[in-house]
């Protein structure tokens, strides 16, 4: 089977699993869309499940953009202890709230590469936030979906930039979220790194390593 058919019939499987809509993991504000950029500048190395509960409070005493612009980062780390690597997340929120007011007029930019422009936004981070607040299609790779799709696809390479553009080839553009999503959702429950559960996997005919 080619690369680009076997993504077609992943990305069948996986919508009969774990449907066709595309979940929202990370909770935040619709008129300020901000916090889904902060909320996933925070879900690096750590779960949505304690970003969300983080957030829950954190958004209540950061009520605007000024408010993070302003925030000593001392007391923004102990607010955001619990979410890892507090430290540099913080530095680069505050740094980020900065450049989101002084060079966007406060506006999350469109353009992706003026977002990896932004303090502590990598390529995932922007291809997360692009595709959700704006309907831009953006193939975002975290360990999850270079894991699985280096199993599924033999692409040889831990290079995310490499992952991203191959599977950009091999998965259809109006799928590209949804990769994302639901091969998060499967490294979760089903592949997870340690121990897969091969016999439940509905991708099992399709895996190589299985």
């Amino acid at each position: 089977m080619l690369n680009k058919d076997k993504a077609k019939e992943v990305v069948k499987i996986l919508k009969k699993r774990y449907g066709k809509e595309i979940p929202l993991y990370l909770n935040y504000h619709k008129n300020k869309p901000y916090e889904f950029l902060f909320a996933v500048m925070m879900s690096a190395q750590c779960t949505d499940k304690r970003v969300n509960i983080v957030t829950q409070d954190l958004y209540k005493k950061y009520d605007t953009l000024y408010k993070f612009a302003s925030a000593k980062q001392k007391a923004l780390e102990l607010d955001i202890h619990s979410v890892g690597f507090y430290h540099n997340k913080a530095k680069n929120i505050i740094a980020c709230a900065k450049m989101l007011i002084s060079d966007y007029n406060s506006k999350i930019p469109k353009d992706f590469e003026k977002l990896v422009e932004l303090p502590g936004v990598g390529r995932k981070t922007a291809s997360v936030v692009i595709s959700h607040l704006y309907g831009i299609p953006a193939m975002a790779v975290d360990t999850h979906v270079a894991r699985i799709s280096n199993i599924l696809f033999s692409l040889n390479t831990k290079d995310v930039r490499v992952i991203e553009e191959r599977l950009k080839d091999i998965v259809e553009k109006k799928d590209w979220e949804l990769w994302n999503t639901h091969i998060i959702a499967l490294g979760r429950e089903i592949c997870t790194a340690r121990m897969p559960k091969c016999d439940i996997c509905p991708l099992y005919k399709l895996c190589k390593k299985a």
